[in-house]
């Protein structure tokens, strides 16, 4: 399956797409992955697509089709009971258009919209989304007279809450199946439909499906290793008894099946904890059994969208096995996580499109570490008054642990040193850390200074009004001050980079960690005189002493400790 970011006469599902329609950080959110038995007509699935897009408060974020399994894997988020109205129409719909008794495809299916699962993912539970399973799925069943089938957390009855085992038999057996008083729908009539099937609604954990692309046009063959690594393992006889043995992998579901469209065999997975086995490690596990089986890895596949985390880990994982730094931007990682699986062999992948973390993202919270450099500076020097000292203060601490970060990627890599690449690897992870808290509060500074505006722009015609702008403002301006206050504590932590590097990094590289070292000290000092001026114009003077108390502290430390670093780094240079 390949994602298709556009159809006919529609604006593209990319981060712009999203940012049109954002959420509140604070609201409930539920992703849904709704699978449909369509896969090839894109008139059909945008038909079903439109039908999600019309509810307000969801966003869609990825519509995924593919040719040979005939089926489209659709993700949208938003608010529970938006996400429940959505879901509803978006089953209606695909009832309305695809016919089950002329469907042919390589993936399991049973009905129209073959599985419909919700996901917590911001400010709700399992339990509670499972409720918003149950309620569509009563729904769907008594207005659509559909056969529906709860699964996982929302089956009461765990006898039959795995999906497979719901589905065994498929569309072509259901018909026999849904007879039987054990398998009488959950909701909706005990009546095989024939145009639409049966469907089945649950709640779950993030799920990542991913297909491992094999250089074998064997079904067979991809089987044998689907059956190797997965949970369930196979069935083997011992002894003339039957007996199971277990995969390799755990909480993986797999199977091989042949790509007609890639002209490939894929190993077809579902990891459903990426915590217990994560991508990387199913992937290598793969390789592995393929290579046991004379059949090599080419590839794989994402379907969907998958957690920012996994990429990352993805690409450090590699970068181990390679004894290379770990040390290194997000956007590396996730390029190495790339190459490393292949994932890009069938087609491009766009991390803004397939990472949930940058489909969610607001652009608005990155408007100045987005800048070219230029533009940051003319943003700069206009007459506007942010983003102003404490976004600068935040920028050059950032710019200075990043050159910490680099004496530790070099030092890492330095010929010769080969036995110590993980210590400094080690230390250019704790750079990328401070890095990238630090680049976070070059926006978050500004932002304070404009709640602090906003909240001088409040009307205040009468009591009520002036007792709400006065708390917006006292609100605005304790978090005018918690924020560079943030910056100090940062770029303080981030001296302890630069000042190992100054002592035992490479020593062609010693006088950018003394650059490094004066950045830091800039950042601290700069930020305190944020901190001091709008701690100015906060009523409780307790809070106002303590933080500049601890302040100066900071301020204290910092320039104590960037002395330390120049010795070291003045004597190293030695003219």
């Amino acid at each position: 399956m390949t994602a298709f970011p556009l159809l006919a006469n529609r604006e593209p599902v990319t981060l712009n797409y999203v940012l049109k329609n954002k959420l509140t950080s604070m609201q409930q959110l539920i992703e849904c992955v709704p699978n449909f038995s369509e896969g090839s007509d894109l008139t059909i699935i945008r038909q079903i697509t439109d039908e999600i897009e019309k509810i307000e408060g969801v966003r869609l974020l990825n519509v995924d089709p593919g040719k040979a399994t005939n089926r489209t894997v659709v993700t949208f988020v938003g608010t529970p009971q938006a996400v429940v109205d959505a879901a509803f129409m978006a089953i209606k719909r695909s009832g309305e258009l695809i016919d089950m008794s002329k469907h042919k495809g390589e993936h399991p299916r049973m009905g129209a919209t073959d599985v419909c699962p919700l996901i917590p993912i911001a400010n709700i539970s399992m339990e509670e989304t499972a409720q918003y399973a149950q309620q569509l799925a009563k729904r769907v069943g008594e207005e659509q007279q559909l056969a529906v089938y709860l699964y996982e957390a929302a089956q009461p009855d765990k006898s039959r809450s795995n999906l497979s085992v719901i589905r065994a038999g498929e569309y072509e057996g259901f018909a026999k199946k849904i007879v039987h008083p054990e398998w009488k729908p959950d909701f909706g009539p005990a009546v095989f439909d024939v145009k639409r099937g049966a469907t089945v609604i649950g709640a779950r954990d993030f799920l990542v499906a991913y297909n491992v692309n094999l250089n074998t046009t064997s079904t067979r063959r991809a089987n044998a290793i689907a059956f190797d690594v997965r949970e369930a393992g196979r069935n083997i006889e011992v002894e003339g008894k039957k007996v199971n043995q277990p995969g390799t992998l755990k909480s993986v579901k797999a199977i091989g099946w042949f790509i007609e469209e890639y002209g490939v065999a894929q190993i077809s997975m579902n990891l459903t904890n990426i915590n217990t086995t994560p991508v990387h490690i199913a992937f290598d596990e793969v390789c592995k059994k393929a290579t046991e089986r004379g059949i090599r890895v080419t590839g794989s596949e994402l379907v969907g969208l998958i957690p920012l985390k996994a990429m990352t880990d993805a690409g450090k994982y590699f970068l181990l096995k390679q004894q290379r730094s770990t040390g290194v931007s997000e956007k590396e990682l996730i390029k190495i996580a790339i190459r490393s699986m292949g994932l890009d062999e069938l087609g491009p992948f766009k991390p803004e499109e397939r990472i949930i973390e940058y489909m969610l993202a607001s652009k608005a919270d990155s408007k100045l570490v987005s800048m070219t450099l230029k533009d940051f500076a003319d943003e700069t020097a206009s007459e506007s008054p942010a983003p102003g000292g404490g976004s600068i203060a935040a920028y050059i601490g950032a710019l200075g642990v990043s050159l910490g970060t680099m004496v530790a990627n070099l030092s890492s890599h330095k010929k010769g040193w080969d036995e110590r690449w993980k210590e400094f690897s080690d230390w250019a992870e704790k750079g990328e850390y401070y890095k990238n808290e630090l680049v976070k509060l070059v926006d978050a500074d500004t932002k304070a200074f404009n709640q602090i505006m906003n909240a001088f722009a409040l009307p205040k015609s009468n009591d009520a009004e002036k007792s709400t702008r006065s708390k917006a403002i006292q609100d605005a301006t304790r978090y005018a001050i918690d924020i560079p206050f943030k910056v100090m504590e940062t770029a303080y932590a981030s001296l302890e980079v630069i000042k190992a590097m100054a002592e035992t990094g490479n020593p062609n590289s010693v006088s950018d960690a003394g650059v490094g070292a004066l950045c830091v000290r800039s950042a601290v000092m700069g930020a305190f005189m944020n901190v001091r001026i709008n701690a100015a114009g906060y009523n409780d003077k307790t809070f106002v002493n303590d933080v500049v108390a601890r302040g100066k502290d900071i301020e204290s430390k910092t320039i104590a400790l960037e002395a330390e670093i120049l010795k070291v780094v003045n004597e190293k240079i030695g003219v």
